[in-house]
């Protein structure tokens, strides 16, 4: 990816990340408890579906961090939490029109970790109770290596999970400082050899490129350390600096972020030395070795993208479980409570806590797939999207001529009919997918930038 003056202003400008389509910032609380009742009555008992159990809690506080966490120094909330994310359990199982299977189960966070091992094979226990995990199933939670104890370790591999992905972010000591995350790489590798060792082999990294005090020579350091542990997939993220949203951020020095040029360098630069141990780029920044299943199924023309990124699940329905989860069905988009207490409330109230959401309607369904394609593949055949959800002809032809400047400068190749990426363009996918968004212009949202 080289730098030009073209490809840095466009990296420069705002767009979201597309895990879903509407974006959450355009759901509404026109859908509720009893709305998403309705989507779930829709449910097809005989086709699998995912489930995603959010736990906002954390045992420290990372500057750096975007979500809507909480701090938590003793197990007391936690543990009350769990009480409650059980009971919002029973709620959804007993709203199902009947017993379903799961293809893919993921915890996340927050640090899903922080709980009790004791806790957390509770957790486990109710799930199986309530769905049957298909054969094949993939189980995932993320960890934090600062916290992890052997007994959660050994206490994973025995209630079956099958992959786990570590925070790791930045090696260098300055901006592990300047982000209070401090864990050196000794400690993610203990971590890393003890879920290996009890049978939880597959390893996911996460990398943050555009951190305070961050260089192109210590992201790459950074590589280096992390190929000596060899995890199958790795995800490299521009860093979301939204301190309007994240108030813990602002404990971040805005004038150690390194300039927009100076993070498209770091993201190539990282791209590079990746490709060049071995690991295949996919999408928009997931990196994953030659026998990891994402690989296949980017190759296949199978990957696909949700709430928690890039996947290979393929099942049309994910439940999300927790303060602030956001689940999909057929039918629309749900999001729960982010406030715990009020979650906790409607839940004792015997209602299922959702927030706010989205039911589809007009051509969500098609741009959702056009966004996906491009997130995915890169390109979007309009035409065969079009026929398949009934669209006129040329139905996107707006949205094509809003890409005339980007295509003129080599970024996209345009057809009437066809949007495809060039190998320089591929930075800005975010940029031509939201394109087709038909809320982008509605609103207030604020995204982060392209690059």
């Amino acid at each position: 990816m080289a730098m030009t003056p073209s490809l840095s202003k466009h990296a420069a400008k705002p767009a979201p990340r597309y895990t879903s389509y509407p974006t959450a910032p355009h759901f509404t609380d026109a859908v509720g408890d009893a709305a998403y009742r309705g989507f779930l009555r829709n449910l097809d008992p005989a086709e699998p579906i995912s489930l995603y159990l959010h736990v906002p809690f954390c045992r420290e506080l990372c500057w750096y961090c975007g979500c809507n966490m909480k701090l938590a120094k003793r197990d007391a909330p936690i543990a009350a939490y769990v009480q409650d994310l059980l009971a919002e359990l029973r709620l959804l199982t007993e709203a199902l029109p009947g017993r379903f299977a799961l293809s893919h189960l993921a915890w996340g966070g927050g640090t899903p970790t922080a709980l009790t091992p004791d806790d957390m094979e509770r957790a486990m226990d109710a799930v199986r109770d309530g769905f049957d995990i298909a054969p094949g199933a993939e189980l995932s939670i993320e960890s934090d290596p600062r916290t992890l104890t052997d007994e959660m370790t050994r206490r994973l591999g025995k209630l079956g999970f099958t992959r786990a992905s570590f925070g790791v972010q930045e090696f260098h000591p300055d901006v592990q400082a300047a982000i209070n995350r401090i864990q050196p790489p000794g400690m993610v590798r203990k971590a890393v050899n003890g879920l290996r060792s009890n049978g939880v082999e597959a390893i996911n990294f996460d990398l943050i490129y555009g951190l305070p005090k961050q260089s192109v020579e210590s992201l790459l350091r950074t590589i280096d350390l992390c190929d000596d542990m060899r995890p199958d997939r790795l995800a490299l993220f521009g860093y979301a600096h939204v301190p309007w949203m994240a108030k813990k951020q602002r404990m971040i020095d805005e004038a150690d972020l390194p300039s927009g040029p100076e993070r498209v360098a770091q993201a190539a630069a990282a791209a590079e030395r990746l490709i060049g141990y071995g690991y295949e780029a996919i999408g928009l920044d997931h990196f994953a070795l030659a026998h990891d299943p994402l690989t296949a199924a980017a190759r296949e023309g199978r990957l696909r993208r949700n709430f928690q990124g890039y996947t290979t699940d393929t099942a049309r329905t994910l439940l999300g479980l927790g303060s602030t989860a956001i689940g999909r069905t057929p039918s629309g988009h749900v999001q729960n409570l982010a406030e715990t207490g009020a979650w906790a409330r409607e839940i004792a109230d015997g209602r299922l806590p959702i927030a706010r959401g989205h039911a589809f309607e007009g051509e969500d369904l098609l741009r959702a797939d056009v966004i996906e394609a491009l997130m995915c593949r890169g390109e979007a055949d309009l035409a065969e999207l079009g026929r398949r959800h009934g669209a006129p002809e040329r139905w996107a032809e707006d949205a094509v001529a809003s890409l005339k400047r980007l295509a003129e400068e080599g970024f996209v190749a345009l057809e009437p009919d066809h949007v495809a990426l060039t190998e320089p363009g591929r930075p800005l996918m975010r940029l031509v997918a939201a394109a087709f968004d038909a809320y982008r212009e509605t609103g207030a949202a604020r995204h982060s930038v392209a690059v």
